[in-house]
């Protein structure tokens, strides 16, 4: 057989590692100060300005102009997608690309299919990242959670996902190695499932072809079914399955042992992409959407142990005669620390989709230690670990300093136990806080304030936990940059493979059927598509077609102009990362939140949010029933200084709101846009008066100010003498379209009925 020789391009796998490392300081910088936000929500006063005397400024003079010329672009919500989005698509995805190129290369013995599109990958990649977190800096966001791209973002990840998968499947097709490697079922079950998650999910309209706002193809229960249908598996497909290829490729390299066992890793490939596909609803237990929808995904989600703990295992067992290896090779103490909080993760999961824990955990901090098991310990650790077994190697010298690498390591280690315990305490001294009862039947801690108090600590302790983390991040970009500086590096490293002999397709006598599938990526590819979509066609179908599972209430109404307005401006905050939206059925939820109403939420309040924002933590108190429960000018003055009308809350100032103009230029455009492409019941005269519709509601919200606080009337009269011909009115500012649609939530369900299905 004739040997060919060739190159493999490890330019490429160089540019995603940088990246990777860039990335991940960043974002994870980006993460710590959001954790200190939480109990010190301060910091932008004292960084920019504030005319609060009880707070020290960087600035001298009693004065807000710092604040509101920031326009929020460092506000919590805003900060807190743009964490979550540079840690999943540009760290944890940029070490995917990186380790999945290089060992693409040298599995399939060839070089990447076309250099032109790895690098367009790599470029269109990057600024994807760095668009996304201009707009999120901007308050440019859908609000649907790992998914808060605005349409034109969404259409380039998909344009450059599909080079990816091009230049992946070509060089595929021109492998000199018969049977695909396990890790490439994962890439391979990977490109399949996010392509489809991806174009399903952020199915969207835009308002206008030449701006950037849009509104989702789903209204309320199905969006709600649809995006986390994609929330949960961006957690199986972006943060779990193309990881566990790295895992089936790097950890037998750096243990130098087979992978323990080949029949078990066939059974946690399929078994895996085929489960995680249902399961997502679980993350919407005890709300709105249909209780067998519910009642699936529990049995799932719990199903879903045995595949994860498969993979785990396999990985841990392939260590087996190597253990001695992990005392003195850093590479392997990360990769054994990564599968053990894989494995916590996967296991305490499906626990908390069962109903009984998840009336606990749900809205809590649980779920963010949960989360970051995974991300800090799974994701961080197999990263870490990759990072230090390719530097030596691409660039032909030892790493810099081994003991550099163990302190990483063990100050990551730290990290990790500081930042999740903290947040398990808090998330079940929450979860119980919120149900406890007096005797007399009245909630024990009626001011949701008791609760914010009471886990202020176990946020300083997760700050600690933080600063652990990314000490020894810190570490290994040392490390990397000396490794680096005293290498060398060489892009194109020659190899040779003899040639691939063609042979029929048709499977042969006595060949296993999945050897036979391994050597037709074809159908691999095809089988993987099929496993990943009968899930969603099961669950998600019937809701989108069948319009009796989202039963219609006649009380509730399309959003009036104006707040619809202000929900668009909520959205931009990101108010619904601390606010949600979904009363559950339960004693103390519906005797919290009831306001007039006395009511848990009904799928049929939901029908016209475009987005739905359920939320999925509640830093602050559910808003669903938030109408007419307080007055407007306490809003007014929530915004402009929670800590005035709230004492101890850590909820951030939003003096912009206040300071701004109302943009009212789309403000018709939005309504007819939803009765002519969503068939939203406007009428053509309420179209026709959209404007004086809105001039009157606004007018009616600042009488009810100005009666309510003289104060805020003297001031707007001193600014209207100031200013002169340049005062803007009350009436034509922000913060009133805000306060329209808080005052709008929860006031069509007109009943003093209620009807709980659990009382606790």
């Amino acid at each position: 057989m004739e040997t060919q020789k060739f190159s493999y391009d490890n330019g490429i796998v160089r540019a995603f590692l940088y990246a990777t490392v860039v990335f991940g300081l960043l974002g994870m910088l980006i993460g710590l100060t959001v954790a200190l936000l939480l109990f010190y929500p301060e910091l932008p006063e004292f960084l920019f300005g504030t005319d609060d005397l009880t707070i020290k400024s960087l600035f001298s003079g009693n004065h807000l102009q710092g604040l509101i010329a920031t326009q929020g672009k460092f506000g919590y919500g805003r900060l807190r997608m743009m964490h979550t989005n540079t840690v999943i698509f540009a760290f944890v995805m940029n070490g995917f690309f990186a380790g999945g190129y290089y060992s693409l290369q040298r599995l399939l013995k060839t070089r990447m299919w076309s250099d032109t599109l790895s690098w367009v990958h790599f470029w269109g990649w990057q600024l994807m990242i760095v668009s996304s977190l201009v707009t999120f800096m901007y308050g440019i966001n859908t609000s649907k959670e790992y998914a808060e791209h605005e349409w034109p973002i969404d259409i380039l990840i998909l344009i450059v996902w599909l080079i990816f998968g091009i230049n992946m499947f070509a060089t595929i097709a021109k492998r000199r190695v018969r049977h695909l490697y396990v890790a490439i079922w994962f890439y391979i079950g990977t490109w399949v499932a996010i392509a489809m998650l991806h174009v399903f999910n952020n199915l969207e309209v835009p308002l206008t072809f030449g701006g950037w706002k849009s509104y989702s193809a789903y209204a309320g229960v199905k969006d709600a079914l649809v995006q986390w249908w994609y929330g949960h598996n961006a957690v199986a497909f972006v943060l779990t399955t193309p990881i566990l290829g790295l895992m089936y490729y790097f950890l037998p390299k750096a243990a130098d042992r087979p992978v323990f066992s080949y029949k078990l890793s066939i059974i946690h490939f399929w078994s895996l992409i085929f489960v995680y596909i249902w399961a997502g609803p679980h993350h919407l237990q005890y709300t709105a959407i249909p209780a067998w929808a519910q009642a699936l995904a529990t049995g799932f989600s719990i199903m879903l142990i045995a595949p994860s703990w498969g993979g785990m295992l396999n990985g841990l067992l392939t260590l087996r005669g190597a253990w001695d290896k992990v005392r003195e090779n850093p590479v392997l103490k990360f990769f054994v620390v990564a599968l053990t909080c894989y494995g916590m993760a996967t296991f305490e999961g499906p626990l908390l989709a069962t109903k009984t824990l998840n009336k606990i955990g749900h809205f809590t901090d649980w779920v963010i230690g949960h989360v970051h098991v995974g991300a800090l310990g799974w994701n961080g650790f197999m990263t870490f670990g990759m990072i230090y077994y390719l530097l030596p190697i691409m660039w032909r010298t030892k790493l810099w300093s081994t003991k550099l690498a163990n302190w990483h390591f063990w100050l990551g280690t730290m990290g990790i136990i500081f930042y999740v315990v903290p947040m398990y305490i808090s998330g079940f001294t929450q979860g119980l806080m919120w149900k406890q009862f007096n005797p007399d039947g009245t909630l024990l801690y009626k001011n949701w304030l008791d609760t914010v108090s009471a886990v202020i600590p176990y946020y300083e302790m997760r700050f600690v936990g933080g600063l652990f983390y990314i000490s020894g991040v810190v570490l290994m970009c040392v490390n990397v940059v000396a490794t680096v500086r005293q290498g060398s590096f060489q892009k194109n490293v020659p190899a040779e493979a003899p040639a691939l002999a063609r042979i029929s397709n048709s499977r042969k006598e006595g060949e296993g059927i999945h050897l036979w599938i391994e050597r037709i990526p074809v159908l691999l590819t095809v089988l993987s598509l099929f496993a990943v979509s009968i899930g969603g066609f099961f669950e998600i179908v019937p809701t989108l077609t069948i319009k009796s599972n989202v039963p219609t209430i006649s009380a509730v109404k399309p959003y009036s102009p104006l707040e619809l307005e202000g929900r668009d401006i909520y959205i931009r905050e990101g108010c619904n990362a601390c606010h949600s939206q979904m009363i559950r059925p339960f004693r103390d939820e519906v005797v919290r939140f009831n306001g007039k109403n006395g009511q848990y939420s009904k799928a049929g309040e939901f029908i016209y949010d475009r987005p739905f924002l359920w939320g999925s933590k509640r830093t602050g108190p559910d808003l669903q029933r938030e109408g007419g429960v307080r007055p407007s000018s306490w809003h007014f003055k929530h915004m402009l200084n929670p800590r005035v009308t709230s004492a101890g809350s850590i909820m951030p100032r939003f003096p912009w709101l206040i300071a701004n103009t109302l943009d009212r230029s789309q403000l018709v455009d939005k309504i007819v846009f939803m009765k002519d492409v969503y068939d939203v019941p406007y009428t053509k005269a309420e179209i026709d008066t959209a404007n004086a519709w809105a001039d009157h509601q606004s007018d009616h919200i600042v009488k009810q100010i100005y009666s309510e606080a003289a104060d805020v009337k003297e001031e707007f009269a001193k600014r209207k003498a100031e200013e002169g011909s340049k005062f803007v009115p009350l009436e034509k500012r922000e913060i009133v379209a805000v306060i329209a649609y808080l005052q709008r939530l929860g006031t069509d369900i007109k009943t003093t009925e209620v009807k709980t299905a659990s009382i606790k």
